[in-house]
C-alpha cells in the first residue's frame, strides 16, 4: 500500500512537471463560432478598444480586442467590456491603427514585400522578426537562446516578432512550449504575427500564382483559421499579418483591410544579403530552413555590442504611443527582388 502511494505521488509529480515544462498544454482552449467584427468598446480600465473578432472560448463569449493607440491585443470576455464613448468614431479615425490600415491598403500594391517594411518612429532601433514556416527541421534554438542571453544581460525582455504558421504550430508543440516559457519568464517579449494556416508553396510556380495566390486558396480561411489555432494554444494574435513569401496582391490586401490587419514586410531579409540599418525590420527564418540568415544574425545579437532591438508596435509610434505621420511611398517602387526559393518555405 505504501509503495502504491509513493508511485502515485511520483506519477502526479511527473505529470505536473510535464505540464509546467510545456505551458501550451495548460492553456489549450476550445475556440468556436469565430467571426470577424468591428465593434468599438471600452475595456475594464475604460480604455478605448476595437473588437475585431468575436468567438466562444470554452463556450463563453469573448472578443479579440486591439488597442487602436498602442496596437496591443487581448482576448477578453464580452462581459468585461463596456459601451464605447461618444467620441469613439473620431478617436478611432485619428488612431495609429487607422493610419496604418489606411496606409498599407492604399495603392499601388506590390507583388512582393507590400506593407510595413521600416520603422516610422524617428531614431528607432531595429526590429527583429522571425518566421516559423512549415518545416520538419528543429527550431533555431541557438538563436533564441542568444536572445534570452540578451535579456539576462539587459535586465529586460528581448523583443521579437514571431510570424507563425498553423502547420509549424501543430508539428512543433515542444518547441512552442519552450518559446512560451521564455515569454512567461520575462526573457522574451513576443509579438505573435499571423503567417497563414498552411503556407502553401510550389517552387515551380510563378509568384503571381504562388503562396496565398495559388488558385483555389481560401484566403480568409488561411487567415482566420490560423488565428483560431493560435488562440487555442494561448497565443494572442497581434494586428499584423505577414504574407507567406512576402507575396500578395490587391485582393489579398483588401481582405486584410476588412479584417483590420496590417501587412508586415521587411527591408532586411538577411539571407538575401540585405543590410539592416536603424529602423530596419529584420527577417530571418527560425524554422531551420534558412541557415545563412541565422549565420548573419548571430554576430548582431551576440558579443559586447549587440544591436538595439525594439518591439514592433513601439517602432511605429512615439514614446508616448502617439501616432506619427507615416512617410509617403515613393512615386515608383524599386525593382522587386528576385525570390530565393532554396531558402524559404519548402519542406525538406
Amino acid at each position: 500500500m505504501r509503495l502504491s502511494r509513493v508511485l502515485t505521488v511520483a506519477l502526479i509529480s511527473l505529470v505536473a512537471g510535464i505540464l509546467l515544462s510545456f505551458p501550451n498544454l495548460l492553456h489549450a482552449a476550445a475556440i468556436t463560432d469565430y467571426r470577424p467584427v468591428s465593434i468599438p468598446c471600452r475595456d475594464a480600465r475604460g480604455a478605448l478598444q476595437l473588437a475585431i473578432r468575436s468567438c466562444l472560448c470554452d463556450g463563453i463569449p469573448h472578443y479579440l480586442l486591439v488597442n487602436p493607440a498602442t496596437l496591443a491585443t487581448t482576448l477578453e470576455p464580452v462581459t468585461a467590456t463596456g459601451p464605447a464613448p461618444a467620441d469613439a468614431a473620431q478617436k478611432l479615425a485619428a488612431s495609429l491603427l487607422a493610419a496604418l490600415l489606411q496606409r498599407t491598403a492604399a495603392p499601388p500594391v506590390s507583388l512582393q514585400n507590400h506593407g510595413i517594411t521600416h520603422a516610422t518612429r524617428p531614431g528607432a532601433g531595429k526590429i527583429l522578426t522571425v518566421d516559423l514556416c512549415p518545416s520538419r527541421r528543429p527550431m533555431e534554438t541557438g538563436m533564441f537562446r542568444a536572445l534570452t542571453d540578451l535579456a539576462r544581460a539587459s535586465g529586460k525582455p528581448t523583443p521579437v516578432a514571431i510570424a507563425i504558421t498553423g502547420a509549424w504550430l501543430a508539428s512543433h508543440p515542444e518547441e512552442l512550449g519552450w518559446l512560451k516559457e521564455q515569454e512567461r519568464r520575462g526573457l522574451l517579449a513576443i509579438t505573435w504575427v499571423n503567417h497563414s494556416l498552411t503556407h502553401r508553396y510550389d517552387p515551380a510556380v510563378p509568384l503571381a500564382q504562388n503562396f496565398l495566390l495559388m488558385p483555389g486558396t481560401d484566403q480568409q480561411q488561411e487567415v482566420l483559421a490560423n488565428e483560431v489555432k493560435m488562440l487555442e494554444q494561448g497565443l494572442v494574435p497581434s494586428p499584423f499579418f505577414r504574407f507567406p513569401g512576402l507575396v500578395g496582391d490587391e485582393k489579398l490586401v483588401a481582405l486584410l483591410r476588412r479584417l483590420s490587419l496590417i501587412p508586415l514586410g521587411a527591408d532586411a531579409w538577411l539571407a538575401k544579403g540585405e543590410i539592416p540599418y536603424p529602423g530596419s525590420i529584420i527577417l530571418v527564418h527560425g524554422n531551420g530552413n534558412e541557415p545563412p540568415g541565422i549565420s548573419r544574425l548571430m554576430p548582431l545579437i551576440t558579443g559586447t555590442h549587440p544591436v538595439s532591438l525594439i518591439p514592433l508596435a513601439e517602432a511605429l509610434t512615439g514614446p508616448h504611443q502617439r501616432p506619427v505621420e507615416l512617410p509617403a511611398k515613393p512615386a515608383s517602387l524599386p525593382a522587386e527582388p528576385t525570390p530565393a526559393p532554396p531558402l524559404v518555405q519548402k519542406n525538406p
